[in-house]
């Protein structure tokens, strides 16, 4: 997990991140906004004599059209009237955990938290900022507010990589019996009961069960500083990915004889299908 005392990483990536912040609207000058001071937003949580219910997210305070999450006794409550951009993340309630240090946090949870704020982008109104971590007492960003910003342009990034990993080796799809142990298989889409669930309920998370125009073998993929194998889909004609169609060296194996790849025990190199018993 990276931490903020890498200040290398964060000058290479802040030009960046200021110019994609930019473009999102996130910073823009405005004249309609309002500043808050941290205790001010704590009189806006919803209770009886409160004057409203505001939320905040790195720094930006919405007025939330889902009031009925967030009031007094609701399993939210919390979030009210604070900036607490770490909780959304963790999912730590505690008031330990509602709080808007998010320095610690990997990219991939950057990238959650950056979902999260679209979602209040396109969803909630946006009324103004809380000063402190994220904006200073003129309303401008703070250097903490462009280092989260760096790491959700570098979370993006990863993302991008890994769905191009994805499209070299899709997931297998996997079964487990308490009887028969584990059986492992390749379709031309991820059948799993947990993918099509999550693919029910989160329509965006379509990309990990990669569609494509061929089937391939199960075969285990040894990441770098990976402790476990997981199961990828192996393409067995062609070129490797990493060469061009019209290389005359290519053996038509596909990605087969790629060196972080292994076979499972007792079946066939070419089955579509292969059980590990228990």
């Amino acid at each position: 997990m990276l931490r903020l005392g890498r200040r290398g990483l964060w000058l290479g990536l802040a030009a960046a991140a200021a110019a994609a912040a930019r473009l999102m609207g996130w910073w823009s000058p405005r004249a309609d906004f309002r500043l808050f001071i941290p205790e001010e937003l704590a009189r806006y949580r919803g209770r009886p004599g409160d004057p409203g219910l505001y939320l905040a997210l790195l720094g930006r305070v919405y007025v939330s059209s889902g009031r009925r999450h967030y009031e007094p006794g609701a399993h939210y409550s919390g979030f009210a009237g604070r900036d607490a951009s770490r909780a959304f993340v963790t999912g730590d309630y505690s008031e330990g955990g509602l709080v808007d240090d998010v320095s610690d946090l990997s990219f991939s949870e950057m990238l959650t938290l950056q979902s999260w704020l679209s979602f209040y982008e396109k969803n909630y109104e946006f009324i103004g900022r809380v000063t402190g971590r994220f904006y200073g007492e003129d309303g401008l960003p703070t250097p903490e507010l462009t280092q989260a910003e760096a790491m959700i342009t570098k979370g993006v990034e990863a993302n991008k990589q890994e769905l191009k990993e994805k499209q070299k080796f899709p997931p297998c799809n996997a079964e487990w019996s308490s009887t028969r142990g584990s059986r492992f298989w390749c379709s031309q889409r991820r059948e799993t009961h947990d993918f099509m669930l999550q693919a029910a309920l989160f329509p965006s998370l379509l990309s990990g069960g990669v569609s494509r125009d061929w089937i391939g073998v199960p075969r285990k993929l040894f990441k770098p500083g990976a402790k476990e194998p997981h199961c990828v889909c192996v393409r067995t004609t062609g070129p490797p990915s990493d060469q061009t169609p019209d290389d005359p060296t290519h053996r038509n194996r596909g990605d087969l004889d790629h060196p972080n790849l292994e076979e499972y025990t007792g079946c066939p190199p070419l089955a579509i299908t292969c059980c590990v018993p228990l």
